[in-house]
């Protein structure tokens, strides 16, 4: 399960999409929509309503002294919309962690 979901997307618009309940994550290639909900749910606990996935090409980038260019690779993006009310915690500011209480 946990080898479909590789790790969250943090932009700036995916985080600006988090107010409306979506959450990004890099996902693996061969992995189905099916399969993307079951590990979302098994790893954060949460209701997922839908979900987009989007295969993001892969650009080339100049490198170096010489402005070499490199290829980066292509990964699958899979938009996760949970239930009302229902937040994923590595979204919010803190990592999730409850705050610490001062003595």
């Amino acid at each position: 399960m946990s080898s479909v979901v590789i790790k969250p997307l943090i932009t700036e618009k995916s985080m600006n999409d988090v107010t409306h309940g979506k959450y990004s994550f890099i996902v693996a290639k061969d992995s189905t929509k099916a399969a993307i909900k079951s590990a979302i749910k098994a790893q954060f606990n949460v209701t997922v309503i839908s979900i987009a996935t989007t295969v993001q090409k892969g650009k080339t980038q100049r490198v170096g002294v010489r402005r070499v260019e490199v290829g980066k690779s292509a990964f699958k993006k899979a938009t996760v919309t949970v239930k009302k009310g229902e937040k994923i915690g590595i979204f919010e500011p803190g990592g999730g962690e409850e705050p610490k209480e001062k003595k």
